[in-house]
């Protein structure tokens, strides 16, 4: 089997790890109408997109070192039992076609997970010897992101983060029981260990980072995975709520300092239809997982709880209204709030009021007072914040008839949505 097959296998293989990227290139500008097979090429099932923080896209060839699999996950398309052609990479192999990528401008870096094909610490050097290799040998300066394989000892966790600049462990489900029930053989204590690990020997690097600069200002210490560390959540293959996903997530945001928790609508694997163990539906719950998301956008930049969201009497989100918008039709004797007085917290609490425009409307407010106009200016979506807000003590619309403005607002339903970055 040639480099392009194995490339064809093992990418697509790994397109269900959604805790780098959100969608898989499929357009046929990044390898200028030649064909996939030739190696080199930047094939579509390579090419995936990932976001940094500021909002850039970022290309990476995202590929699997092995699709073996000892473990027997229900929901994985690599499980040891899946009726599938199993193949591998070798690290020389990967140095040499990301190199081949990134000379040719089809990428920016490398998203780099595994199949268990042998005991953890074995598998996380294959992954490690691929970066170290990259970085020494090739001079790689690009991108990468390492799976750190639960079950790998901290000594191998330090050299993943000496030589990539971002890693993750996937906890996959929200809780043990489902872990027990669908993928019997990972342990969710693992994987949490494994996430604490990356945490502390962050925060030991930052230390000794400092105190090398204290002591030694011309010295500089490695940085340790200075882009952070992600995990995925798997939506809808088990049986626990919205509620119980996003408390899942605003803890591991809290304990482990996550840059990132990524959602990914089941998809039931070939074969999936056979095992009782998942369950029967008819495609992926893809607004369930945009609804996560923007949820989760709450959490990390709205200053919401995971209480605040979802609570006990109504633990699923609502698929027709974004979750800010479902927050402040629930309460709607804090509104309408008058921009021109109202604090940045209060701002933000707007539905179409995103963090970048409320900032805006802070800065802009202290020469003169807005008006609706002005808002529409700073990126204020008016369609949702006209009926929770005032602008020198004038509204455009009232908040009168909360069931009429769930109707206005509602998506018919819930299908094409975008997820908007800095507006909801």
């Amino acid at each position: 089997m040639d480099v392009g097959e194995r490339l064809a296998i093992l990418a697509g293989a790994a397109k269900y790890d959604a805790s780098c990227a959100s969608s898989g290139s499929g357009t046929a500008a990044r390898t200028g109408g030649r064909s996939a097979a030739t190696f080199g090429t930047a094939v579509p099932e390579g090419v995936c997109h990932s976001w940094t923080g500021d909002g850039r896209c970022v290309s990476l060839l995202k590929v699997l070192y092995s699709n073996v699999c000892r473990y027997d996950c229900a929901y994985c398309v690599n499980r040891a039992s899946a009726d599938t052609v199993r193949t591998s990479f070798t690290a020389d192999e990967l140095v040499r076609l990301t190199g081949e990528f990134y000379r040719r401008n089809y990428i920016e870096g490398l998203f780099l997970s595994s199949g268990i094909f042998a005991d953890a610490d074995i598998v996380m050097e294959k992954l490690i010897e691929t970066a170290r290799k990259l970085r020494k040998e090739a001079g790689f300066g690009g991108y990468i992101h390492l799976k750190i394989i639960p079950g790998a000892g901290e000594d191998r966790i330090r050299e993943a983060g000496r030589w990539a600049d971002r890693l993750s462990a996937n906890i996959e489900l929200p809780t043990d029981a489902s872990l027990r029930r669908l993928a019997p053989q990972k342990s969710g204590r693992n994987i949490l260990g494994i996430m604490g690990a990356v945490s502390v020997q962050a925060a030991e690097n930052s230390a000794d980072r400092l105190a090398l600069s204290r002591t030694r200002p011309t010295k500089t210490a490695p940085v340790f995975a200075p882009a952070g560390q992600s995990t995925q959540i798997i939506v809808g293959a088990s049986g626990e709520t919205d509620r119980q996903i996003i408390t899942l997530s605003g803890a591991l945001y809290r304990k482990f300092g996550l840059r990132r928790v990524y959602y990914s609508a089941f998809t039931p694997p070939r074969g999936g239809a056979n095992d009782s163990r998942l369950p029967e539906i008819a495609g992926p719950p893809i607004v369930r997982e945009h609804r996560l998301y923007q949820a989760d956008w709450l959490l990390r930049f709205y200053h919401f709880s995971p209480d605040e969201i979802l609570d006990e009497a109504a633990p699923q989100l609502d698929t027709r209204l974004d979750p800010k918008t479902a927050w402040a039709l629930k309460h709607p004797e804090r509104f309408p709030l008058e921009v021109n007085r109202a604090d940045y917290e209060e701002l933000l609490r707007i539905p179409g009021v995103g963090a970048t425009s409320a900032r805006r409307i802070v800065e802009a407010r202290r020469s003169r007072a807005l008006g609706m106009d002005a808002l529409r200016r700073l990126g204020v979506v008016m369609k949702r914040a006209k009926y929770f807000m005032t602008a020198g003590g004038t509204a455009l619309e009232r908040l009168d008839d909360v069931a009429r403005v769930r109707r206005v607002l509602a998506d018919e339903d819930g299908a094409g949505l975008q997820l908007p970055l800095f507006d909801f």
